[in-house]
């Protein structure tokens, strides 16, 4: 009997968190599903619409510059999101006092609403009294027009994004370095290896795994990208930070009846993801068997 409850236990735990995925994630997935078929303003009954959704949206103009706006925003944000939390980590790791104290202001802007953040790094962004302009102007070099321009709105929507989510992935990075046995740094360094070969052939062999996984999921995230370009720019300068997931929102929102078309331009973007996360699972799997 104490078997047999310690079980029900777990069963109902179980059954609570497959309730709670079903009702958040999977329903929504399959709703969209659907809504991608149809024509529908949510009010009216829907009729079903075949492709057609699916061909306005390829036939918008903003749908080219949406998915370039996108990629370029994601390889900005691994370039620094990825190696900024990465070299954090190295550092914070090598620290022998206030560890504790500097995990926490590192970790600190992940605590902080995105909104507070975003509104934050609008002051920042500020052409007139901005900090950053401020910041230009002790070294006697012009102040930028940070969300004004086109060829420096979506680097300042990386910076924001970088500063808002880099404290996890540092904690995720500096618990892997935790873990590798110091017997490797000491033999290297008995081999003569410096800080940088110590890097090269013991750190990052011995974080592969959790580096492979972290680009997927930075990747699935920035790709995502929503909250900076919708509080910060609106979508422009001329368009130039339109992303999937901004024009996802102005198809369901500002077009007007073009829900079906927001759920085809998320499965779209939905695909994408599946098609890369599987790519990536199947690197991640044949590393593991090398390794193992």
């Amino acid at each position: 009997m104490r078997v047999l409850k310690r079980n029900l236990t777990a069963y109902g735990f179980l059954c609570a968190a497959l309730a709670c995925f079903a009702v958040f994630a999977w329903y929504p997935m399959v709703r969209e599903f659907v809504l991608s078929f149809q024509r529908t303003n949510l009010v009216d009954p829907p009729e079903w619409a075949g492709l057609d959704n699916f061909a306005a949206v390829v036939r918008d103009p903003a749908f080219g510059t949406a998915w370039l706006n996108t990629v370029a925003f994601t390889v900005l944000a691994l370039i620094c999101g990825y190696v900024v939390p990465f070299a954090t980590a190295l550092v914070l790791n090598e620290l022998r006092h206030a560890q504790g104290y500097l995990r926490f202001v590192v970790y600190l802007p992940v605590m902080l609403p995105p909104i507070v953040a975003v509104l934050l790094f609008r002051w920042f962004f500020d052409p007139g009294p901005g900090l950053f302009n401020q910041i230009l102007g002790l070294f006697h070099l012009p102040g930028l027009a940070w969300l004004d321009s086109s060829s420096t709105a979506l680097i300042s929507l990386v910076i924001v994004s970088t500063w808002m989510n880099m404290g996890s992935a540092t904690l995720i990075y500096l618990a892997a370095l935790q873990n590798i046995p110091s017997e490797l740094y000491e033999a290297a360094e008995l081999d003569g290896a410096g800080i940088l070969a110590r890097i090269r052939h013991v750190t990052i062999p011995q974080t592969r795994l959790i580096l492979l996984l972290m680009l997927m999921l930075q990747i699935v995230a920035t790709m995502q990208v929503f909250i900076e370009p919708y509080m910060l720019t609106g979508g422009g300068p001329e368009n130039a930070t339109v992303t999937v997931a901004y024009l996802m929102y102005q198809f369901a929102f500002t077009y007007g009846d073009g829900y079906g078309q927001a759920g085809a331009l998320g499965m779209m973007l939905m695909l994408a993801l599946l098609v890369f996360a599987a790519f990536q699972l199947r690197l991640t799997r044949d590393d593991r068997e090398v390794t193992a």
